[in-house]
This record gives structure tokens, C-alpha cells and sequence, in this order.
């Protein structure tokens, strides 16, 4: 049996809920829990009645962390949410003792599943997860700048008219401020990315890309659809065993923490990282976002 768990029904967390509904992911059931039980029962019953008009039926119902034991992915959504004006690791005090909790009540099921993270600050509220957790950081995986990276392909695909399927690149580093493009590593089709786009057109993608999550909270208070659908395709690289390359939050144990890089995602969670060649200033970047990652850990003492 496939069963999902939903920690934290709010807006990411039924984002991605109904995205496994509408796209029929391959799952029997799908467990809601939250903080507010009436609200996860709403929930489960509003997305109930959608079933029948599904590409595939499973079961939805609010539960407990009881329900975690035999889950395959349990997805953690809960925490504050990102106000206006607020940075991303604005929000690491805030959501350190929401984890403590949910974590300490998994662990009480018997959970032996694969954790996958979307909680912000991201990359540390992974770390937190992995160490908490007692789990080995192959079964702890944050959604990391999968989001980002959608939204590079959308970026360049709007300016050049192709389709952003087509378009191969990743966003790095931390899921935050300091994540970067390695541009000489972004193809579309079989042709670098300078080929299409001038160094002036690159430079706004970059920007835009790092400040487009400020720009969404600014207009409707909150980002939910990106992610939703980003949970979601990592999801299905694990039910499917896909061994699908997805950027997301992975353990580096050079530097004991976890960040964004592409990686082979199957049933065993994380397969491994790849190894990227990046240019002398790329790696300055990652070195950068490494130490602001780490500077994050430090704030809640983690070294």
C-alpha cells in the first residue's frame, strides 16, 4: 500500500494535495494532519468529493501521527508563513519548535518512510528534519530550488518562445537569497543557453528567478500552485522509482549541511548527488550560499 501523509494543510500543503488529485498520482491513500483537526477534516472531505471526477481514486481522510507507521512519504508543510517583507531565514526561530513536535510525534508512530520537506526556511528546516529524525540523509529530502527551477525554464521559455520542457537548467545553492544560476551548465535543446539569450536578458532571469517568491507574497500574500506541483513531481520520482534528476535539498557531507544541487530522486529517496562542472565564479557562488546556509544552522545551534 502507498499512503502519503500531509503535515500542515494550509495553502502549500493543499496545493500539493490537489495536485495529486488532479494529476491522479499513484497512491491509496492520502492522511491530512493538522493543528486544526476541523480544518484537516474539511480538507480531506472537499477533496473526497472530487474523486469522481479524478484520472484515479484513492482514499483521503484527516488522521493523526499515528498514521504515519506505514506511510511512504511524509510530507511536512506546517510552520509560519513567510510575511511581506520577511526573508526566508527570518523565519528559523519560528519554525524550529514546530519541528521539534512533529518530528518527536512521527518518530513515536514507528514512521520508516521518506520525509520530504517543504517548509521554509528550507534547506535548514531539512537539516533539522535529518538530524531530528535519526534517519539516514538519503530518506530526508527537501524540496529544495525544484520551484526555482521551474521558474528558470518558464523565464527563458517566455523569451524565446520555446517550450520549457525543452529547456535543461538549475538553480543552486540555497533555497533562498543566495541560490545562482550556473548558466554555462543551462541548455535549451542541445545548444547553450548564450545562444538565444544576451548577458543583459540572463542577468534579469537571475533576478527575477531569486525575487519572484517576494513578488507573490507582495500580490496575494503567499506562494502555493509552484510548490504544490513541484512536491508533486518529487513525489512521483519516489513512487515510480524514476530516478529522476530534480534539484532538491540533499545532505552534503563535505560540509555537513544540505543544499540545492541536481540529484537522482527513486524509491530509496536520494540515489546520490551528481557532480557539476561549474565555472571559477560558480563555484565561488556555491562556497557563498554554502557559508549563508551554514550561518542559518548556527542561529539554532547547529554547527
Amino acid at each position: 500500500m502507498k499512503k502519503i501523509i500531509i503535515i500542515g494543510c494550509g495553502n502549500v500543503g493543499m496545493s500539493y494535495a490537489y495536485a495529486m488529485v488532479i494529476n491522479g498520482v499513484g497512491i491509496d491513500e492520502l492522511v491530512l494532519i493538522d493543528i486544526n483537526k476541523e480544518k484537516a477534516e474539511g480538507e480531506a472531505l472537499d477533496l473526497s468529493h472530487a474523486m469522481s471526477y479524478a484520472p484515479k481514486n484513492f482514499k483521503c481522510y484527516s488522521g493523526d501521527y499515528s498514521d504515519c507507521k506505514d506511510a511512504t512519504i511524509v510530507c511536512i508543510c506546517a510552520g509560519k508563513n513567510q510575511d511581506v517583507g520577511e526573508t526566508r531565514t527570518d523565519l528559523i526561530h519560528k519554525n524550529y519548535d514546530v519541528f521539534k513536535s512533529i518530528i518527536s510525534n512521527v518518530k513515536k508512530s514507528g514512521f520508516d518512510g521518506i520525509y520530504l520537506v517543504a517548509t521554509n526556511p528550507l534547506d535548514i528546516m531539512t537539516d533539522i528534519t535529518y538530524r531530528l529524525s535519526g534517519f539516514t540523509p538519503n530518506k530526508v529530502i527537501g524540496s529544495g530550488t525544484t520551484l526555482d527551477s521551474a521558474r528558470l525554464r518558464y523565464l527563458i521559455g517566455n523569451i524565446t518562445n520555446i517550450n520549457p520542457k525543452s529547456i535543461h537548467g538549475y538553480v543552486m545553492g540555497e533555497h533562498g537569497d543566495s541560490e545562482f544560476i550556473p548558466w554555462d551548465n543551462v541548455m535549451i535543446g542541445l545548444e547553450k543557453a548564450n545562444k538565444f539569450l544576451t548577458k543583459k536578458q540572463m542577468e534579469e532571469i537571475s533576478n527575477e528567478v531569486c525575487n519572484s517568491a517576494y513578488e507573490i507574497i507582495k500580490k496575494k500574500g503567499n506562494t502555493s500552485y509552484g510548490i504544490g506541483m513541484s512536491l508533486l513531481k518529487i513525489t512521483n520520482a519516489i513512487l515510480n522509482n524514476e530516478n529522476a534528476i530534480i534539484t532538491v535539498s540533499a545532505y552534503n557531507k563535505e560540509h555537513d549541511c544540505y543544499f540545492s544541487k541536481p540529484s537522482i530522486v527513486n524509491k530509496t529517496g536520494i540515489k546520490k548527488s551528481l557532480f557539476i562542472t561549474l565555472s571559477t565564479e560558480d563555484e565561488r557562488k556555491l562556497a557563498q550560499s554554502i557559508e549563508q546556509i551554514k550561518k542559518n544552522k548556527l542561529q539554532i545551534g547547529i554547527k
